[in-house]
């Protein structure tokens, strides 16, 4: 070989020579970026990277509460609450349940529900003319068997969709008691019942109450393990708070206020206690019916998670929402879960220890 070819041969070998050194420096970098952006979503995945991005992938987001939810239409149904149509059903299916003074020194319950499929629930009682201002605050559909002369015309003036048992078959009497506390009835029958009348049962209205994202204290000094309410000479309502289930459990007259079949004893998450006004009404048959001043404002207290706080109340018209405030004046917010309301007079009887 003369010495140009070998000159020739050398150039070729240093030029493939640097094509390979610089082709595995090329390969090389690609591969580290592909490494490292693998490796970089693997720990992302995995949780393995620490930092705020981390932390926020685990936070539960908030979907709103479990008691009120969905678009069906609330339910309220009038209950007998007289010793003789104890013990009573279906109250724990309930959102809200509200206790109201009615003639006698008696109370009455008015209890709502959303989105259940209770099977038995009563006994359904007659209508109240004030217990109709709650019905129009929850953009409810109303169940009850009778009513007084003043519900009688508010309820058609109102414009109130409701069934009544004296019209309406949606109930099954329940022996021994008598016909005034045997009327039960079960969320499918009424259902039944509104959609032969044609009446609305989708609701996009949120709860009266707001709610707070995750089960909150009250952060108070003032502790609440035991409620003692005297509605009146006849009438008196307790609670006693259960640490473990953090629930309050209910009884009246010193008796456990429990469910006619399931046994289970009623209970309330949140414990609202307003004093509201009540007189005899001018009523023409004589029968001790009372007038309930629940529109305007007031005073009263908050029990949950075994503490509780004073609060006041305010209600503007007979539809408009009651609202709840703090002694700052900020809106309270309430834990999920069913709230008992508990209407009394303003000179009952309030114990909390």
């Amino acid at each position: 070989m003369n010495k140009k070819n070998i000159i020739i041969l050398a150039l070729v070998c240093v030029i493939c020579l640097v094509l390979i050194v610089v082709s595995v420096a090329v390969l090389t970098q690609n591969n580290i970026k592909t490494s490292g952006d693998v490796l970089g979503v693997s720990e992302f995945i995995s949780g393995e990277i620490s930092g705020e991005i981390s932390g926020e992938s685990e936070e539960e987001i908030y979907t709103g509460p479990e008691i009120f939810s969905g678009d069906s239409r609330p339910v309220a149904i009038m209950i007998d609450n007289e010793r003789g149509a104890w013990p009573q059903a279906g109250l724990n299916d309930a959102y809200m349940i509200y206790e109201i003074t009615v003639e006698g020194g008696e109370t009455r319950f008015i209890a709502f529900f959303k989105g259940k499929n209770t099977e038995k629930v009563g006994p359904v009682r007659s209508s109240r003319h004030y217990f109709l201002d709650y019905v129009l605050e929850h953009d409810a559909l109303y169940v009850h068997f009778g009513w007084s002369p003043l519900a009688q015309s508010n309820i058609k003036t109102l414009g109130i969709n409701n069934i009544n048992g004296i019209y309406d078959t949606f109930y099954w009497r329940e022996p021994p008691k008598s016909s005034y506390h045997n009327a039960f009835t079960s969320m499918e029958r009424i259902m039944n019942t509104m959609n032969i009348k044609k009446y609305r049962t989708t609701s996009d209205k949120e709860c009266i109450i707001k709610f707070n994202q995750k089960d909150e204290d009250i952060g108070s000094e003032m502790v609440a393990n035991k409620i003692y309410l005297r509605y009146s000479y006849v009438q008196n309502t307790s609670y006693v708070y259960d640490k473990e289930r953090k629930v309050y459990l209910r009884s009246m007259r010193d008796v456990e206020h429990r469910d006619r079949w399931t046994n289970e004893q009623f209970y309330a998450k949140n414990i609202i206690i307003i004093k509201v006004r009540n007189t005899l009404l001018d009523d023409p048959e004589d029968k001790g019916r009372q007038e309930l001043y629940n529109t305007g404002s007031g005073t009263g207290y908050y029990v949950t998670n075994g503490e509780y706080e004073p609060i006041t109340w305010k209600k503007e018209s007979r539809s408009s929402r009651t609202i709840y405030y703090d002694l700052n004046g900020n809106e309270i917010t309430f834990n999920d879960g069913i709230t008992w309301v508990q209407i009394v007079p303003i000179d009952a009887t309030i114990t909390i220890e």
